[in-house]
């Protein structure tokens, strides 16, 4: 367990210590957290409390005593609902605000794993609770030297099949074959196959209408051709297929023809721009040393394409966490689905994808952002104008 790291963090986050519970594996952060296994069922609650000074300590259930042996410090035990209420008063020692995995309002979805009963129970006993959210990040979002170089190896080729999925639309239009996006969704993931890319779901090539929504996902049985004049968007994300290995998530748009309509290059550079907006405020706090949050993030991409009246259009948050997960438990540059305010840490990445959706077809652009202590930069090729195929 990485005690002394969590007790550096509770004291900068100027909490008195984390409360961590569990019942049934509800909270999964808390075993990844914490760096352990249960010891047997868990059937019954348990409880983990990190002071921000001094020894941690647990209160577990007579009957699944051995619940946390692999965790250090001294543990409590209690059979009767009176005398865990009693002994959680004992394990937090007098503590005033702690930390759980708690969102006010929830606020952050991803970790608000906390019940509103325990969250009422610990309250009662004159304790504060402050959300994790934070926390979590610091130890669950941070990349090692080794995630960043495989993000940047799967990025490599995904590109490439990225560039291969649209030369093979306009390879099959040239030859008069039908091709349709189920067609090209096979193609991607053959080549993913070829790469050594896994994909757990997806990916999405969505035309014309299609891409009006942001989660479409071809099937064999329900899918559009691809012909000439329409308009394609290719949704790609995936990691290498090895342990620990992190995601690369992209968004590139073409037109199946000459020239696009200029309806279609219009938005197009709206996204692209508010895109660009949203990575300058990135960058631009990292240089400056200061402390951004990520519904700043989002509010530098919604601000030009709301001044460019397609506001409405645009009904999703602007970048998510990325991770081992494709969403990850990191900042998301959320002020729409949520009022993200937790701090964009050094090693981490996040997408950037701004979108506008319109009835007759939808365009989003989308690159992977990574944060060290100096710098932040987009890790992939970035998409500049829309693919002619």
């Amino acid at each position: 367990m990485r005690l002394d790291e969590i007790q550096a963090a509770l004291r900068e986050e100027g909490l008195d210590g984390w409360l961590f519970f569990d019942h049934h594996h509800r909270d999964p952060l808390a075993y990844r957290v914490l760096q352990f296994t249960a010891g047997s069922m868990v059937s019954r609650r348990w409880y983990y409390f990190i002071p921000a000074h001094g020894e941690p300590r647990g209160l577990v259930h007579k009957i699944e005593a051995v619940t946390l042996q692999e965790l250090r410090g001294e543990m409590l035990k209690y059979a009767a609902w009176d005398e865990m209420t009693a002994r959680l008063s004992d394990l937090m020692g007098g503590s005033k605000k702690i930390a759980m995995q708690y969102s006010p309002n929830c606020a952050v979805p991803y970790v608000a794993m906390v019940d509103a009963g325990t969250v009422e129970l610990i309250r009662s006993l004159g304790v504060e609770i402050a959300t994790s959210a934070n926390l979590i990040q610091f130890f669950e979002a941070r990349w090692t030297k080794a995630q960043l170089e495989s993000h940047l190896e799967a990025g490599r080729r995904i590109d490439r099949v990225r560039r291969q999925a649209f030369e093979q639309i306009g390879a099959k239009q040239r030859a008069g074959e039908r091709v349709t996006e189920w067609d090209i969704k096979q193609f991607i993931l053959a080549r993913y196959r070829d790469e050594g890319v896994f994909i757990d779901h997806g990916p999405d090539v969505a035309v014309n209408g299609n891409a009006s929504n942001p989660h479409y996902d071809p099937s064999e049985k329900a899918c559009s051709e691809i012909k000439r004049g329409d308009h394609v968007l290719i949704d790609m994300w995936g990691k290498l297929d090895q342990p620990g290995s992190v995601y690369y998530d992209i968004t590139w748009i073409g037109y199946c023809g000459e020239t696009p309509p200029q309806k279609i290059q219009n938005v197009f550079d709206i996204v692209r721009t508010a895109r660009d907006r949203a990575i300058e405020r990135v960058q631009r706090a990292v240089a400056e040393k200061r402390e951004l949050r990520g519904f700043e993030v989002d509010d530098a991409a919604r601000a030009y394409i709301k001044d460019a009246g397609l506001g409405e259009y645009f009904f999703h948050r602007t970048g998510h966490s990325i991770g081992e997960e494709i969403h990850g438990t990191g900042a998301n540059m959320d002020n729409l689905e949520t009022h993200d305010e937790r701090k964009i840490l050094p090693w981490t990445c996040f997408s950037i994808e701004p979108g506008v959706y319109l009835p007759e077809f939808g365009i989003r652009s989308e690159v992977d952002v990574f944060v060290d202590e100096t710098s932040a930069r987009v890790t992939g090729e970035m998409q500049e104008r829309i693919v002619v195929i």
